[in-house]
């Protein structure tokens, strides 16, 4: 295993931490909900009266960041070494695991786990444990 140490950006992506989780206290504190995108996302699927607009936005903000940041600097150049097959199934399974964890990694992981919830501990530990043995299984074993 070799690191590639102009990738490894500390104070970027510490900065990147506080401001994810600054704007979920802030969220959390002033609409008294869960920043949690599977069910952000989710609730517009299943719409409900008054509670569109506030989703719709929230939407549109995490379309629109990228966008802001790319008028001040590059966007790094993605490097993705599986084929659409291997993504569109990452993709369903993890909309799958989603819908059994009745939440994301946004909303366990940084909103559950901030708020001392049990069951966000357990949904986070078993998706982090997913992803490990998953990496584990592809590279070592699978050798893929």
């Amino acid at each position: 295993m070799t690191i590639d140490w102009p990738a490894f950006t500390p104070w970027t992506a510490l900065a990147g931490g506080v401001l994810v989780g600054a704007a979920a206290a802030m969220f959390v504190l002033l609409n008294g909900r869960i920043a949690g995108i599977s069910g952000i996302v989710g609730g517009l699927l299943r719409p409900v009266r008054g509670d569109v607009a506030w989703r719709l936005a929230f939407v549109a903000g995490l379309v629109a960041a990228p966008m802001a940041y790319a008028v001040i600097a590059p966007w790094p150049r993605p490097q993705i070494d599986a084929g659409y097959v291997a993504l569109v199934a990452a993709g369903l399974l993890v909309g799958v695991g989603t819908r059994y964890a009745s939440g994301c990694t946004s909303g366990h992981g940084v909103c559950g786990l901030s708020r001392l919830s049990p069951r966000s501990l357990a949904a986070t530990a078993v998706f982090m444990g997913a992803g490990f043995l998953t990496v584990f299984l592809m590279r070592h074993l699978l050798g893929l």
